[in-house]
């Protein structure tokens, strides 16, 4: 059995930012965090200063703090996966919990019916049986749609009989001859050689 490694963590360098437009930046800010961060707050602080006008001393927090923290934490290597940041893997998270995982059918020939993709109910697991529990959100249940016990999520289920044939090669040549692929080749082949 053959093993493989991977020896890029290992190669992993981080570029650091030691100064910007004069100020000294001491040891320096990795690079990936600061333009995570600078593009968050311009699109989280653009956003509130659209809606709700300028900061006052009270919401400044408001304003700086969300895009910061998750710029600070989302730029972290995971803990599970090391080749990923922690902001990678929370968008999968959230994409799985929206939209689900949609099946790869015969190598993506075909692709998968709605009734093939692993419901809501099934991919929040027993979670969602815990919401529905709280005050307030039963009235998710239509919502969320129930599963039966026992109901299969996906499609019907495809029955295996194949049979493996092994065809000599006087069978081959008939199939061959019946076609009138052998003619031809016949033919061709024995005018060549009486030319």
């Amino acid at each position: 059995m053959r093993k493989g490694y991977t020896f890029t963590r290992h190669f992993d360098l981080e570029t650091r930012q030691h100064e910007i437009m004069g100020l000294d930046l001491g040891e320096g800010v990795p690079r990936r965090t600061l333009i995570l961060g600078v593009t968050l707050c311009v699109v989280w602080c653009g956003g509130l200063f659209l809606v709700f006008g300028a900061p006052s001393k009270y919401t400044f927090s408001i304003y700086m703090l969300p895009p910061l923290v998750i710029a600070v934490l989302g730029a972290q290597r995971n803990r599970r996966v090391d080749r990923r940041r922690n902001l990678t893997c929370w968008a999968l998270a959230i994409r799985y919990v929206r939209r689900g995982h949609r099946p790869i059918i015969n190598g993506g020939r075909r692709a998968a019916e709605r009734s093939e993709w692993i419901p809501v109910r099934a991919r929040w697991g027993d979670r969602i049986e815990q919401l529905l529990e709280l005050p307030g959100f039963g009235g998710l249940e239509p919502v969320l749609g129930g599963i039966e016990q026992g109901e299969i999520t996906a499609g019907a289920a495809i029955r295996l009989d194949a049979r493996a044939r092994l065809y000599g090669p006087d069978r081959v040549w008939r199939a061959r001859q019946r076609t009138g692929l052998a003619a031809k080749t016949t033919s061709t082949a024995t005018g060549k050689a009486h030319r």
